[in-house]
């Protein structure tokens, strides 16, 4: 019997949170579906760009995330803004707590996934919002390194 290979495969992606969050740590977390999210992922139809996570009751969750109902589940269907269960180890959460609570951090989704084994993951950032200024600086590199790259492939 042979074995099917996955690839990672990119499912939704939060784009604008390194513009306007500093990202220092990423952490992987596997997510409480029901099948109908699932499929619905499957076809790439899931939004993490309004959404956050957080520290409830002593479980981490995701908040606002969107996941349309799939086609062909009319029947068992699910909220498509419900909150879902994020998956870490004890370790991981006593860590993330104690960076929310002494530092100011919070918890952004920077990227939903499927692993090799085809399991749904999320990746989070412990992030810093920025200020106007730093959006500005993080602008004007972008725009040197595209006008560098440009000038470089002339000569």
């Amino acid at each position: 019997m042979s074995k099917k290979k996955v690839s990672s495969k990119s499912l939704a992606e939060n784009r604008k949170a390194r513009y306007n969050y500093e990202i220092g740590e990423t952490l992987e977390c596997g997510l409480v579906l029901v099948g109908s999210e699932v499929k619905s992922l499957r076809d790439s139809r899931g939004l993490i760009a309004e959404s956050y996570a957080s520290i409830e009751e002593g479980e981490l969750w995701l908040i606002n995330c969107y996941i349309p109902l799939h086609s062909n589940s009319k029947t068992f269907g699910h909220e498509e803004r419900r909150r879902r269960k994020l998956l870490i180890n004890k370790k991981q959460l006593k860590k993330l707590w104690v960076n929310l609570t002494r530092e100011r951090m919070t918890l952004i989704p920077l990227k939903l996934y499927l692993n090799e084994k085809g399991k749904v993951k999320l990746l989070i950032g412990i992030a810093k919002g920025k200020k106007v200024v730093d959006k500005r600086q993080t602008e004007k590199k972008r725009d040197w390194q595209r006008e560098k790259s440009r000038l470089m492939k002339q000569s």
